[in-house]
């Protein structure tokens, strides 16, 4: 019988001495966590800076300007007279406040045209490109080549199209 109760009394004091490191660890780690927010709560107040991380670095109006961003960009349509056209660009963007102008890089295509009852097929190529949705312009910017099927070949730095 006594033997038995020294084995009681010895977890006994074990398991208090175990409660008093879980209180002791409880009561850092509950005071640290509300310092902590209490600290970063007064230094927005002072700073007035919310965000105090490294993405403060991130340039925000080119994220804005950018928000849809396309790859392998495609447009294919009719122009005025019914003919058709084909876009094709490595990457196409519009911006956020500005919808119906598409920005591409990279770009290719074939336009057909009718010119004095003939049709024609244009294949562009350029480096950039400025695509307005709304009245129907592609403006080519940067070593622009088209080639016709007509035979007639042509080179420029920039190029407005119609469609």
């Amino acid at each position: 019988m006594l033997k038995s109760m020294k084995q009681n009394r010895r977890n006994f004091i074990i398991a208090t001495k175990h409660k008093r490191w879980t209180r002791l660890w409880q009561f850092f780690f509950t005071g640290g966590g509300l310092a902590m927010i209490v600290m970063l709560a007064v230094g927005a107040l002072f700073t007035r800076q919310l965000l105090w991380t490294p993405i403060t670095a991130v340039n925000m109006t080119d994220i804005v300007s950018n928000q849809f961003k396309m790859s392998g960009a495609s447009f294919a349509g009719t122009d005025k007279n019914g003919d058709p056209f084909k876009i094709r660009a490595k990457t196409g963007r519009q911006e956020y406040d500005n919808p119906d102008v598409i920005y591409m890089e990279t770009v290719s295509g074939m336009i057909t045209r009718r010119m004095n009852g003939e049709k024609t097929t244009n294949n562009v190529t350029a480096r950039n490109a400025k695509y307005n949705r709304r009245t129907k312009r592609i403006t080519l910017i940067g070593n622009v080549n088209i080639d016709s099927s007509n035979g007639d070949k042509m080179i420029t730095n920039e190029l407005v199209i119609k469609l």
